[in-house]
């Protein structure tokens, strides 16, 4: 049975940072991910200046794609609202895998089916034993699953379902472009071109929403597919979505037990407006690394809520530029 101070489930963001702040204080960390990186991952991509400078890493300094926006376009109903502001967009491809790297922590690739608590030590299917151990699985993290999902249950009314494509596209327009409520849709829409050729467009619905109407994510999906296609921003050809849910911030009070943790999208943190992700994912795995180097509670009140803000905080970055 292989044994580590702390087992970190989940190898991507929130994982990956928080295994690189416990390797930096001398802890013994393992993670353990389903997937063998670089993997696929459903995202817009879209990150904030806090991320990098969380991260500790300088623009210049990330050796892969990293487009700036100087302007993000927001459609309100319809109504352009052109919005200065300074924020990035990464490929998750890309991103996930410098970071797990980075942390420079060993890496099982393991499917995590059981967990079970021995005396003061945590057991995962009988192959592994840690005295901490940390979810940042996703939304569908086996950790929340054993240990939190009683404790920590998830308001269904905060469910975003969402449908999205990742592709290489000689984009015309280099402005992220964000569209709420557009023609009844109960959520946000995206464009959210990517450096050197590559394109994410997608849309986010509240799923409960969905369901009062007899609707799927897919009807709007076809019709924003089209809009793009009129608006000469891509082509309808090819447009296949893959699909995925997750959480909007909610109660984030019970995020821990008995040494165990669980991180950003594990825990539900996305931000309320937009749901984004990668920031809270971040935040939270530095606050519980902290917890466990330091043995004081770890909690994730602290962590970003909201992600208006940060956007508008850009304007001032843009101006000093």
């Amino acid at each position: 049975m292989k044994t580590a101070t702390v087992i970190i489930v989940g190898g991507g963001p929130a994982g990956a940072t928080c295994a690189r702040e416990l390797a930096r204080h001398g802890t013994d960390v393992l993670i353990l991910d389903k997937a063998e990186f670089p993997r696929t991952k459903l995202c817009a991509g879209w990150i904030t200046p806090r991320v990098l400078a969380d991260l500790e890493l300088a623009p210049a300094d990330y050796p892969h794609r990293l487009l700036t926006y100087r302007r993000i376009v927001f459609y309100i109903k319809g109504v352009p609202v052109p919005v200065p502001t300074h924020q990035y967009s990464i490929r998750r491809f890309e991103f996930d895998d410098f970071l797990l790297k980075r942390a420079g922590v060993p890496v099982d690739r393991h499917r995590v089916k059981k967990i079970r608590r021995a005396g003061s030590k945590y057991i995962i299917d009988d192959a592994y034993q840690c005295t901490y151990l940390v979810g940042a699985g996703g939304t569908h993290c086996p950790v929340y699953k054993s240990l939190f999902s009683e404790i920590h249950p998830r308001d269904p009314g905060r469910c975003i379902a969402t449908a999205e494509k990742e592709f290489a596209w000689q984009w015309q327009d280099p402005q992220c472009r964000l569209w709420f409520f557009d023609r009844g849709l109960p959520g946000y829409a995206w464009y959210v071109p990517k450096q050197n050729g590559y394109l994410n467009v997608g849309i986010g619905g509240k799923l409960s929403s969905l369901k009062k109407r007899g609707e799927t994510i897919n009807t709007h999906w076809r019709r924003f597919a089209g809009k793009l296609a009129r608006k000469g921003l891509t082509e309808t050809r090819g447009l296949a979505p893959k699909g995925h849910i997750y959480y909007l911030r909610g109660r984030s009070d019970a995020v821990c037990r008995e040494n165990a943790f669980i991180l950003g999208d594990a825990a539900g943190l996305a931000t309320r407006d937009m749901g984004e992700g990668i920031g809270p994912a971040i935040e939270s795995a530095r606050l519980a690394a902290r917890a466990i180097i330091t043995g004081n509670p770890y909690s994730a009140q602290s962590v970003t809520q909201w992600s208006t803000p940060q956007i508008l905080a850009g304007r001032f970055t843009t101006r000093k530029s």
